[in-house]
């Protein structure tokens, strides 16, 4: 990428300010608008393949199609010395997984907060047909003044192109955040960035991961199959509500978790309005610690998947073993939770639906009338 230092005579790439697997992301320069933007340009060997072009630009180009204030914006994209580009707002701070590893895991307060503004972008996405496919707190930046925007939204896809019934070769997501469903290959659906979104909410408030493995393909069958620890044999003063929801979204089958990051975050909006600052008691957990009988927590998160390998201990249980109890939620959760329910009905077919009855309900007198005279 060296030699590459503008792009469509347009976009100067500056400073590299992150890689990964796929892509090299730059700041630089829009020379037309002389404004500071991102510009994520992907590794050479996916634009020599013209499906990937084809994908990467129908993808690039629904996000471009997202206006929220929990997105990053994105400007433009294209294709310049055999290099596919993507040019997105520039966004000042940090990502999620920096201020994780600075701070190890956050306080409820702040943690809460910025979990419900990731709900609000990435449900944004789902009203708009979109699922992400790599939540991670890679892909969360915060900005200096604490608000939160979802990025990368270039491998989403619309769900109207996904076949409830494809089976793909192809995993999108990171290991250590994506679903179970996503981890044997199949389509995934907003449900799926749901349990990632339970991954990132286990790692704020417990500052490790659910699930450890040294290879993606051991990952994958935990996804698959484990339990994860109950995260408050780590943070003791998590709140049970709290606790109930991301074990409930970190559940291994679509339909027990909420549909949509947009329930997620209405749920979570329930716990914030339910915890008083000041008030957190350590749980049942801090006294097992005091007697020496709870499990330790862990070290600051370490990404990677090859790196030297942690102290043995018990991560989790298989998903036949014994099950983690659960408190049940607030009275008041439970009731929005049904609420959802009500909200996502279309209404539009009821009423369609009721002015047919009140419309035939309203012709039956004449038709009877017509039958005695006729007939």
């Amino acid at each position: 990428m060296e030699e590459i230092k503008l792009l469509n005579n347009r976009y100067r790439l500056n400073t590299l300010i992150g890689r990964g697997g796929m892509a090299m992301v730059f700041n630089g320069k829009d020379l037309m608008l002389e404004r500071d933007v991102a510009i994520k340009v992907l590794r050479s060997r996916y634009a020599k393949d013209p499906a990937f072009r084809e994908r990467f630009r129908q993808e690039a180009k629904a996000a471009a199609n997202l206006s929220h204030t929990n997105i990053v914006t994105v400007y433009d994209f294209g294709y310049d010395q055999e290099r596919l580009y993507i040019v997105m707002e520039y966004v000042t701070g940090k990502d999620l997984n920096t201020l994780i590893h600075e701070r190890g895991r956050l306080d409820l307060d702040r943690g809460l907060d910025l979990a419900i503004k990731a709900c609000k972008g990435i449900g944004y996405a789902h009203r708009a047909g979109l699922v992400h496919c790599d939540v991670k707190p890679h892909n969360l930046l915060i900005t200096p003044d604490w608000q939160l925007k979802v990025t990368d939204f270039g491998i989403a896809r619309a769900l109207a192109s996904i076949n409830p019934d494809e089976l793909s070769d192809v995993v999108w997501g990171s290991p250590q955040f994506f679903s179970p469903e996503q981890a044997s290959g199949e389509a995934p659906s907003p449900a799926s960035d749901v349990y990632s979104l339970g991954v990132v909410l286990y790692l704020m408030f417990t500052g490790q991961l659910p699930f450890l493995g040294k290879t993606s393909s051991e990952l994958a069958k935990m996804h698959r199959e484990a339990n994860p620890i109950p995260p408050s044999e780590i943070n003791p003063f998590l709140p049970e509500t709290l606790e109930e929801v991301i074990l409930k979204v970190l559940s291994k089958e679509p339909s027990a978790r909420y549909r949509t990051a947009d329930q997620l975050g209405r749920v979570l909006q329930i716990v914030q309005r339910e915890h008083l600052p000041g008030n957190s008691q350590p749980r049942t957990a801090m006294r097992r610690a005091q007697s020496g009988s709870a499990r330790v927590p862990s070290e600051p998160l370490d990404q990677s998947l090859s790196g030297k390998p942690r102290p043995a201990r018990r991560i989790s249980e298989p998903i036949n073993g014994p099950q983690p109890s659960r408190p049940p939620l607030i009275a008041e959760a439970l009731r929005d939770e049904q609420s959802l329910s009500i909200l996502d009905v279309d209404w539009l077919a009821v009423f369609l639906g009721l002015l047919a009855v009140v419309a035939w309900g309203g012709l039956l007198p004449f038709f009877i009338w017509v039958y005695n005279n006729i007939f």
